[in-house]
């Protein structure tokens, strides 16, 4: 008897239904990544509005961050015992009001309150999105498309995200960059609906239940780490109750390991980790994402404290980034298929960290063409050739039923990176800059020299996400295709 082949499944982006929710899960990740960034701009505006002090405004960013890394796995995970599509719904409505709250907020304490909400419902939107994306576009090249077109929409969004927050920031004030997020919630929450009404349960084990202890455990040694870092440059690195905090955090993580060892259902199963190649993409992701991250940051103050930039022109300065991101994205994506992921990503690297050294040597007196154009267009290469390659790299091989875990490892990465980096570098350049101003310097060249300290660190660690990225699998487009379902997992990936 003849032997019988299957039809290839058809291509998901070639239906208009396919194009229409893969556009969606990318708006979701836009509206989530671009958070991240986007009240950097309107930090001057929000201090003086508020009355926040220097150290406490670093909570305007780091509390998204905070929670966003914080409560992923707990999101992932939740979306593959729940649910896809009603995690994502759950999520997007709390964005939205968390986003209301903060831009009506009246006092400091309220709108970081309405930041931290906010993390917590991009940890349910972007884990669910994610998976839904790695599920949806099972075939090789359509997956390899997605996934490409997803890491582009990330790093574009970093660098958006300063940009809208001038524009905004200058025109209606700062408090618009976080009601535009309401109405455009409301569309996404419709469209969620009509798109995702096809997206069946995932199938779970009899009597399986969230993690509930684990997700805590993990929030707050998270918490209380970076909350430590932030305020040490206050209360003195030596100081008792910086160690202190240290200790609680680091025994708190391996508190979080203990019971994601021997819980019946943990949010963690550890062994996710044996799928080739997620760790090693989820540590360069938080490696590079720290010394991304940063760079915004610091530059934003130069640009507006030494420079004198106003807001949009602030904004505008990083449009070369967004064109950059979008372009070395897109090539990228097809470069995936013929060379594999660990080339793109320790060349984007390597990139990235000459650009981020060639800024950390701003001047006072500086110049936009001189001293920040040149650095900020190898910047933007090396940031979309990285993205594009760690998203592909990170979710090759992993099973469909462990696609959120995979998604809100890879996010949680991302986000909890950030937020360690902002810490680490804003103490760095706080001393830095405490150290020039006892030295009699002027405030400008005190304040320069501090971002020139955090930016060298900041290519530093651009540099060890290449190195960690040199050691970790070579992912090539094959291996990208549709993830086995929970009853086809390979044993590398059976549940623990």
């Amino acid at each position: 008897m003849a032997a019988t082949t299957a039809s290839p499944a058809p291509s998901a982006l070639a239906t208009r239904r396919g194009r229409l929710t893969l556009a969606l899960l990318c708006t979701i990740a836009f509206l989530d990544f671009v958070d991240a960034s986007i009240v950097n701009v309107a930090l001057p505006s929000i201090r003086a509005d508020l009355g926040f002090s220097v150290q406490g405004l670093t909570w305007v960013p780091s509390g998204y961050l905070l929670t966003y890394g914080g409560f992923m796995l707990l999101g992932g995970r939740a979306a593959d015992l729940v649910g896809r599509r009603p995690v994502l719904l759950a999520g997007t409505s709390l964005f939205a009001l968390a986003s209301l709250l903060g831009g009506l907020a009246q006092t400091d304490g309220v709108l970081v309150a309405g930041r931290l909400l906010q993390g917590v419902g991009a940890a349910l939107m972007l884990p669910a999105a994610l998976s839904l994306l790695t599920t949806t576009f099972r075939d090789g090249s359509d997956r390899t498309t997605a996934l490409g077109v997803w890491g582009a929409t990330a790093g574009l969004a970093s660098a958006a995200g300063v940009l809208l927050g001038g524009v905004l920031s200058e025109g209606p004030g700062w408090r618009w960059v976080l009601l535009i997020n309401p109405p455009i919630c409301v569309g996404v929450l419709a469209a969620i609906v009509w798109l995702t009404a096809g997206d069946a349960r995932p199938a779970r084990r009899r009597g399986a239940a969230l993690d509930a202890g684990g997700a805590l455990l993990v929030t707050v040694a998270m918490l209380l780490l970076v909350f430590t870092l932030v305020q040490a440059p206050d209360v003195g690195w030596g100081a008792e109750r910086t160690i202190g905090g240290l200790a609680a955090a680091l025994a708190l993580l391996g508190a979080f390991v203990a019971n994601e060892a021997r819980a019946p259902d943990p949010l963690l199963p550890l062994s996710i980790f044996r799928v080739r190649g997620l760790a090693a993409a989820d540590v360069t992701q938080l490696v590079g994402i720290a010394g991304f991250l940063a760079v915004f940051f610091f530059l934003t103050l130069y640009m507006q404290n030494v420079l004198g930039y106003s807001q949009i022109q602030t904004g505008t300065a990083y449009l070369p980034v967004c064109f950059g991101v979008a372009i070395t994205a897109g090539v990228c994506s097809q470069l995936l298929t013929r060379v594999g992921t660990r080339p793109v990503i320790v060349a984007g690297a390597l990139t990235a960290a000459a650009g981020v050294f060639l800024l950390s040597r701003i001047e006072v007196g500086g110049s936009y063409a001189g001293d920040l154009l040149p650095g900020l267009v190898l910047m933007a290469i090396g940031l979309g050739a990285v993205f594009v390659g760690v998203t592909t790299a990170a979710n090759a091989g992993v099973p469909a039923d462990r696609a959120g875990l995979a998604a809100a490892l890879l996010n949680s990465s991302q986000q909890v990176g950030g937020a360690l980096g902002l810490a680490i570098f804003s103490a760095v350049a706080t001393a830095r800059t405490d150290g020039r101003l006892a030295a009699g310097a002027p405030p400008a060249e005190a304040l320069t020299s501090g971002a020139q300290r955090a930016l060298l660190l900041s290519s530093i660690f651009l540099l060890a996400a290449a190195v960690i990225a040199l050691r970790a699998p070579n992912t090539k487009g094959e291996a990208t295709g549709g993830a086995p379902e929970a009853s086809e997992a390979p044993p590398m990936v059976a549940q623990v």
